[in-house]
């Protein structure tokens, strides 16, 4: 649970998860120290309006500054001193870790290189940082299970997330950090993220724009809404894992809605909240695309009490009102 009387710091602080969660942190009375380096892989205006929603917090304290630069992020921790690291900086997108890898390679390792580092130089009693579903590749079995193989990546993306969990066991056996890593599932709803499916549906389908649907539709994905991701992440907060018989405090949860939805049901959700039809173009699988996501979310059940709430019907209701409204604000 959150404690008021903790320092937190979060990077990625003004993207979508990110932002969400310290909110959540302030409205609790936590004081946040954010990091973001406010890029533009997406409309870096609604990065700065969830940024200026934070900023009205008086605990809250914005750094602009990337996580590749390690001597940037040593002062930055000399300085706040945090007591739990929540890390969700990273270059995200599966096809755009096709075109731009180079990208990948400085925020997800290097950068996450360096937040591992600063944890050691700075003790932290939790770091938490995201991984994400994309690791369990093109595994055929599911629902995934947080101990099934993940060594057959078929983004780079993924291939820099496998890449995080192992760099942070390592670095809690060696160290005694206190580690655990999220495998996040499809996360969806207000303030997300534009390059998501459901956004950039949501845009298309409002300005008479077709969509384009991968493999024809037959897809399925675990779509998790972020009030429920905020509600498990703050279950871990104070609850680090054991030390195990190796010495690593370390432990993976997979954090999902655990009920896979069809793409072409998801659409018809969509449209129905939206109130307009959407025309359809209908493609192949793209490369880096996976057939099916299908989080065993039974370790976090078990462990912290975790169960989502929301429905896709009532969270794609949630997201329209709001995206709705904002872009008529424009």
């Amino acid at each position: 649970m959150i404690d008021s009387n903790k320092k937190y710091l979060v990077t990625g602080a003004a993207g979508f998860i990110g932002y969400h969660f310290s909110r959540k942190l302030l409205t609790a009375g936590a004081t946040v120290t954010g990091l973001d380096n406010m890029n533009g892989y997406y409309d870096v205006s609604l990065k700065q309006e969830r940024l200026d929603q934070l900023s009205g917090f008086d605990h809250f304290n914005f750094v602009l500054g990337d996580l590749a630069d390690a001597q940037g992020l040593n002062e930055l921790f000399a300085r706040c001193r945090p007591d739990i690291v929540i890390n969700l900086a990273a270059q995200a997108g599966v096809r755009y870790s096709i075109d731009n890898p180079q990208a990948y390679i400085q925020s997800n390792v290097v950068g996450f290189f360096n937040i591992l580092e600063a944890c050691r130089q700075y003790p932290v009693e939790h770091l938490i940082y995201a991984s994400s579903s994309s690791v369990y590749g093109g595994n055929e079995k599911v629902p995934f299970a947080a101990d099934d193989p993940t060594d057959c990546p078929v983004s780079l993306y993924a291939a820099t997330k496998k890449s995080n969990e192992l760099m942070a066991y390592s670095y809690s056996r060696l160290y005694r950090i206190p580690v655990t890593g999220l495998r996040f599932f499809t996360v969806y709803g207000p303030m997300g993220r534009p390059d998501m499916a459901y956004f950039s549906f949501a845009e298309k389908i409002m300005s008479e724009k077709p969509i384009q649907i991968y493999n024809n539709g037959d897809m399925f994905r675990d779509f998790t809404y972020i009030d429920d991701i905020v509600r498990g992440m703050e279950k871990i907060l104070s609850k680090p894992p054991a030390e195990d018989l190796q010495g690593a405090s370390y432990k993976i949860y997979n954090i999902g809605n655990n009920k896979p939805e069809n793409l072409q049901y998801f659409i018809e959700v969509l449209e129905s909240v939206l109130g307009k039809k959407a025309v359809k173009e209908y493609l192949p699988m793209q490369p880096g695309d996976v057939y099916q996501t299908y989080a065993d979310i039974t370790d976090l059940q078990k462990d912290v009490g975790f169960r989502p709430e929301t429905d896709i019907e009532t969270g794609l209701k949630l997201f329209a009102r709001w995206f709705l409204d904002y872009y008529r604000k424009e």
